[in-house]
């Protein structure tokens, strides 16, 4: 796996972890902030064809 690759599963894990977070705290702004990082992230992985597990997040 190269650098890219892993950085950028690291950056969906984290954002994964923080949206978790936000929920469990109630933030609602910060959800909808998580959710579209992870939208973004998701879109940058399919167009480098890194494949991403599914979480259900």
């Amino acid at each position: 796996m190269d650098a890219f690759t892993a950085g950028l599963l690291q950056r969906i894990k984290t954002t994964e972890s923080d949206l978790s977070r936000a929920r469990d705290e109630g933030d609602d702004f910060l959800v909808e902030v998580e959710l579209g990082e992870l939208d973004d992230l998701r879109r940058l992985a399919a167009e480098h064809g890194v494949e991403v597990g599914t979480t259900g997040v």
